[in-house]
């Protein structure tokens, strides 16, 4: 094959004793003129003597043996102190190593290239390499079309097709290379792709690579870290991560990304079917895990709902997180928020800790705890531990508190229920019970488990009591069996009513109306317009009817064959106050919103003693009517 021809204005290299010479130097005739001011050395017994140390002719060969023997015992005298003082640090430095002991710079080598071309009168350094070009530092070879290699500096330039290989696992290619070979540090430019290749040690025939994609790219060969600040991508068998600066690390196989940070997550990569895109201001991904860390604010959107948050971890294989720091889930008309939230995207089943909340914007209700489940595809929730919920749906706030809230759909209607210790505070109505549900449709309020429900001074319960609301107010309240109503009139006088069957009809936030069906059994304590008790009025009777104004019993309807009397105050004795099953339960009655997570247990008010009885003269009788005809009272 032909010899490359030189390029113009540049000289061939030719090699005299493995170094190289411009051609203007090569040797002539035998040996090569020694350049001005220097003198050439010369070789006796293989040590090199400059020209003014050779022997003379008069000396002898004894002297010189003496003059050698002399040298060589003072060279032995010597070396012996020096390999003395070299031992000290040596030592220390066995026990104390520094980095600059443990790391060997070694030299870039070239180790090929079609065309090698020096011209000392451009650059004393610098060489131009052309064709088929590859280097090689360490364990890391780089290939180019053609480069600018400094041997001294330890630093090339590559171009066109340049390639950087790392054993059999990273490969990185550009338009443009400068390599430190002093620090490690390769630049690379314009049309960057880095490869990252995982190999898998249970399946060597199973592997999986990273790409990253960007115009410019730093790698620092030391730390294993390549890193991008004027945009990149990032790609994966399952994600496209894109950013303005980001740093990739081929031993940990995690990426840093800051600033304007999107991660795509596809169900299909290659169909483009996108399953979520999660937008940050910091995030830290692991190729090898498929997991994303949020570490600044960011915005995961998809179609079952949107997620804000500022720190936790995704993971984008199995479609797992963890949210901290109070992060919020919108899914539809429904929020979710608390300190840590844990879901499954796949199976819709998440968790709340701590300070959680579950809002429905539609139908006007809000479950609050330490602890909250939640199941997204069945539109099932519940709460516990401090749990409390808010219905506003009816303008007035409901407050509700009990050991364990549930949330569920019914034929798109919202179904809250309530399991021990339940208590509830709305301005209107305060109640306490062991179950209660809550129909957001038809605005029903089931209570059950020894249920009590105060309005003002009123006092309901029964074996069961159900509340129908309308609009803002409440229009009714029923209560089926064992119904008892109290009205306390004073301290130690309650108004009584006691029947089967009770509904008790609001006008505003008052009870206005109360109907009786079945066993009606009453006391009242009739007042003067003076508001001075009369004596104790008892009615037993079929069905009764009271109409109340101002809370003040206005008029009292029983029929048939009522029976009753009238007893003066001051002959009333004290068995004679109340109805067999009359209970007070003023004790335990809800006072504001805080109050329904007291727990108190039930304290009865006991009828007042004969002593305790206020002397009040005697009262005109009540006039009766035919007993066969409903007695009116007025």
């Amino acid at each position: 094959m032909n010899d490359p021809k030189p390029l113009q204005g540049y000289k061939s290299l030719q090699v005299v004793k493995s170094a190289y010479y411009p051609q203007s130097n090569r040797l002539q005739g035998s040996e090569p003129k020694p350049l001005q001011g220097y003198k050439p050395l010369q070789v006796v017994e293989d040590t090199y003597y400059p020209q003014s140390n050779r022997l003379q002719g008069s000396e002898t060969a004894a002297r010189v043996e003496n003059r050698l023997q002399g040298s060589e015992t003072a060279a032995r005298v010597l070396a012996i102190i020096i390999l003395f003082l070299l031992s000290l640090p040596a030592a220390y430095s066995q026990t104390q190593p520094t980095p600059q002991d443990t790391v060997q710079k070694t030299k870039v080598e070239l180790l090929r290239a079609d065309e090698q071309i020096f011209n000392r009168r451009i650059s004393d350094q610098r060489q131009l390499l052309m064709g088929n070009v590859v280097f090689r530092h360490d364990s890391s070879y780089m290939y180019c079309d053609s480069a600018y290699f400094y041997e001294q500096d330890k630093s090339l330039e590559a171009f066109s097709r340049v390639r950087m290989e790392q054993g059999d696992t990273l490969f990185v290619y550009g338009d443009y290379l400068h390599y430190d070979g002093n620090v490690e540090i390769a630049r690379m430019r314009r049309n960057v792709r880095m490869i990252n290749i995982k190999i898998d040690t249970a399946n060597v025939n199973a592997r999986d690579s990273m790409t990253l994609y960007t115009d410019s790219l730093d790698y620092n060969r030391i730390t294993n870290i390549g890193y991008y600040f004027n945009g990149g991508k990032l790609v994966d068998s399952t994600n496209v991560l894109t950013s303005v600066y980001g740093q990739y690390s081929t031993a940990t196989k995690i990426a840093l990304f800051n600033d304007s940070v999107v991660l795509t997550n596809y169900k299909d990569v290659l169909l483009a079917d996108t399953n979520f895109i999660l937008h940050s201001d910091t995030l830290e991904y692991s190729t090898d895990s498929r997991i994303a860390t949020i570490l600044g604010p960011s915005v995961i959107e998809s179609d079952s709902g949107t997620i804000l948050t500022s720190h936790g971890w995704f993971n984008t294989q199995n479609n797992t997180s963890q949210l901290l720091d109070y992060s919020e889930v919108l899914s539809g008309n429904r929020y979710l928020t608390g300190k840590i939230l844990k879901m499954n995207r796949e199976t819709g089943v998440g968790e709340a800790f701590n300070n959680m909340s579950i809002r429905d914007t539609t139908q006007k209700i809000t479950i609050t705890g330490n602890y909250g489940y939640f199941e997204d595809k069945n539109d099932y929730a519940f709460a516990t531990d401090s749990a409390l919920a808010l219905e506003y749906s009816q303008g007035d706030t409901l407050y509700l508190h009990a050991d364990t809230l549930e949330l569920t759909t019914v034929d798109s209607a919202r179904i809250l229920r309530a399991f021990t210790g339940v208590r509830f505070y709305r301005d209107d109505i305060q109640g306490v019970c062991d179950y209660m549900r809550f129909n957001s449709k038809d605005s029903i309020l089931y209570m059950y488990g020894d249920p009590v429900l105060w309005n003002e001074n009123q006092q309901l319960f029964g074996d069961s009591i159900i509340v129908y609301m309308s609009d803002s107010t409440v229009e009714y309240v029923h209560v089926p069996s064992g119904a008892f109503v109290v009205q306390k009139v004073d301290s130690g006088y309650h108004n009584q009513l006691g029947g089967s069957d009770l509904k008790a009809y609001f006008v505003g936030k008052a009870i206005e109306h109360i109907d009786i069906d079945g066993n009606a059994e009453s006391i009242f304590f009739p007042l003067e317009r003076d508001s001075t008790m009369v004596g104790l009025n008892y009615t037993q009777s079929s069905y009764l009817s009271i109409w109340l104004k101002e809370n003040k019993l206005e008029k009292m309807k029983i029929w048939p064959q009522p029976k009753g009397y009238l007893i003066p105050i001051h002959l009333i004795q004290s068995e004679q106050m109340t109805l067999k099953r009359f209970v007070w339960h003023g004790d335990i009655r809800p006072t504001d919103r805080h109050d329904v997570f007291r727990t108190t247990p039930i304290k009865t008010d006991k009828p007042p003693t004969d002593q305790e009885l206020k002397p009040i003269p005697k009262p005109a009788p009540i006039k009766q009517t035919n007993p066969e005809l409903p007695i009116e009272v007025f």
